[in-house]
């Protein structure tokens, strides 16, 4: 059972992107971004579990939220319903459109679960691809990918694990960009700070972060969106930390049954947005020629098929 809940909540990722979509989940990112303290943590509950939403009474979410069943209750008001019950049909309603494509392969991934922990690490990788692969919005990928084309600068920011990310994304879009920067590429949150003490509004900063977030990385991404710059996030929800402060949030599923978040998915959402900025105008792809001449000498060269 436990196994299942993992592999579900994996599915249910793409049904919570298309939530936070939905007119309802844009009222909820609204509370998230400028609602009350209170206000924000039962926003930001709701759009991590909607599904929770439509089956527990107002004292078990307000407990769920750690706040009280009268500030649930306000909170439901201040989205325009009469009380939580309103609030909760209108929630079962959104979902019931939203969660309907991934109920055969929530159940089919149900099927194939076991105790085991290595498969069930397996099967949540599989279903975080199929997810994440099917919420991206090429839309989405191609104004990321122009945002890159324009920016004066590019900035890549990932703490943690997620350095390893942006180390992978700046070395794919390096042959692309006028200048771009490695925030954190050595030297921890003070080096980090310094770097981007020249950010300018014509400038751009991808900001990534997974479960369990990084503090600096949301601070820092704060202070960017001050100084003007425009904002992408790579992060698992739109309820996560950075989405409020990105202009283009790029969603990559991370769920694991024992790992606090996977990578995997965030790979594929790195050589997506690489590839739409490759073929973005014919000036990148010739630049990727050119790329591919210039190191070709250095490769192993691959026999010829057939021989």
């Amino acid at each position: 059972m436990k196994t299942y809940l993992h592999i579900s909540g994996a599915v249910v990722g793409a049904g919570g992107t298309a939530f936070a979509s939905s007119p309802l989940g844009q009222r909820l990112r609204e509370q998230q971004a400028s609602g009350s303290t209170s206000n924000r943590v039962i926003a930001e509950y709701l759009l991590r579990n909607p599904v929770h939403g439509t089956s527990l009474s107002i004292e078990d979410m307000a407990a769920a939220c750690g706040v009280s069943a009268a500030t649930l209750s306000r909170f439901a008001k201040a989205l325009d319903f009469h009380g939580y019950p309103e609030l909760r049909a209108a929630l079962a309603e959104a979902l019931q459109e939203v969660l309907r494509p991934v109920e055969k392969l929530r159940g089919a991934l149900a099927r194939q679960a076991s105790d085991d922990p290595l498969r069930a690490s397996l099967q949540d990788s599989l279903a975080n691809l199929r997810a994440t692969a099917e919420g991206l919005d090429p839309a989405v990928l191609s104004r990321a990918a122009q945002k890159v084309s324009e920016a004066s600068c590019v900035y890549v920011l990932g703490f943690g694990l997620s350095a390893h990310l942006a180390a992978l994304l700046t070395l794919g879009l390096q042959p692309f960009c006028r200048q771009l920067v490695n925030v954190v590429e050595y030297g921890g949150t003070e080096v980090a700070a310094g770097r981007l003490m020249n950010l300018e509004a014509s400038d751009l900063l991808i900001a990534i972060s997974f479960p369990r977030y990084a503090a600096d990385a949301v601070h820092l991404t704060r202070f960017a969106l001050d100084r003007g710059a425009s904002i992408i996030a790579l992060t698992d929800s739109i309820a996560s930390p950075l989405a409020p402060h990105a202009g283009e949030v790029l969603i990559a599923q991370s769920s694991h049954p024992v790992l606090s978040s996977s990578n995997v998915s965030a790979l594929l959402v790195i050589e997506a947005l690489v590839t739409a900025l490759m073929v973005s105008n014919n000036a990148n792809v010739e630049k990727a020629a050119r790329l591919t001449e210039a190191i070709s000498a250095y490769l192993i060269a691959q026999p010829a098929k057939g021989r």
